[in-house]
């Protein structure tokens, strides 16, 4: 994997969260969130639609910017213009032009990483397989379905090896199987260090995280293990868990 990141020190968060509050039009989407997560961590984000998962990435992104709090994301501050070829980010909505094909859409994105020649084709290869999209590459996105859409996007956050992965709901519109693919593959790339950072409403993938961050308006009302998370609810499965912890309306960092 490349090391193209802008501090190397391991002692560093992959992301570190601060105090971290958004409102919008008089609605509070986030209250308060501070929230570590170490380097080749992976970690989940679960909570129902409109819990304030996707605003939360968007602002360790960069794209958003909180009301009051602070992120830095390999020690830098953020939003940071210099950060965006540090790590992979696949939207919730996908991000492609319709009008060029598979393979055109790969290969702009691959540019911007400063990816060309030999190299690009390689990364586009290796990416493209990995999500099982090789065999479309030179039809117009404009008739991919969606499932198809997701993989492309998948495959361009992955083109250029980055040591940090953020994922807003990566599997969505995605066949069993090749879901099951995905996720053996963050398996994969997290324990040769890779920090991953997905969010999901999926208990089955929530549990194939090292952590979660339990979400629900607005606040984390749970961070740990899944199976600690479970026992601490005096449940038997995370799904109960979920639902009593949100009743309790706690916090357990």
């Amino acid at each position: 994997m490349s090391t193209n990141v802008h501090n190397s020190n391991p002692e560093i968060a992959a992301v570190d969260l601060k105090d971290i509050s958004r409102t919008f039009h008089s609605r509070t989407v986030l209250s308060n969130i501070s929230l570590s997560i170490p380097r080749g961590e992976l970690f989940g984000l679960l909570g129902p639609s409109g819990s304030g998962k996707t605003t939360l990435i968007k602002i360790m992104t960069g794209i958003d910017r909180s009301d009051a709090g602070s992120v830095h994301m390999l020690g830098v501050p953020m939003p940071q213009l210099s950060m965006l070829q540090s790590f992979g980010y696949m939207a919730q909505s996908d991000a492609l032009y319709n009008e060029l094909t598979g393979k055109q859409n790969l290969s702009f994105f691959g540019a911007m990483f400063g990816l060309k020649g030999a190299l690009l084709k390689e990364r586009i290869q290796m990416a493209t397989d990995l999500v099982d999209l090789s065999q479309h590459l030179h039809r117009g996105v404009s008739t991919y379905s969606g499932g198809m859409k997701r993989r492309l996007s998948l495959a361009i956050a992955l083109l250029h090896e980055p040591k940090l992965l953020i994922l807003d709901e990566p599997t969505i519109g995605i066949d069993p199987v090749l879901r099951k693919s995905i996720w053996m593959e963050l398996t994969a790339l997290s324990k040769q260090g890779v920090t991953i950072i997905v969010t999901t409403h999926a208990m089955d993938e929530a549990m194939k995280c090292d952590r979660l961050g339990l979400i629900r308006d607005g606040k984390l009302i749970a961070v740990n293990t899944p199976q600690a998370i479970i026992e601490s609810a005096g449940c038997s499965t995370l799904e109960d868990a979920f639902i009593a912890l949100g009743q309790k309306g706690g916090a357990e960092q």
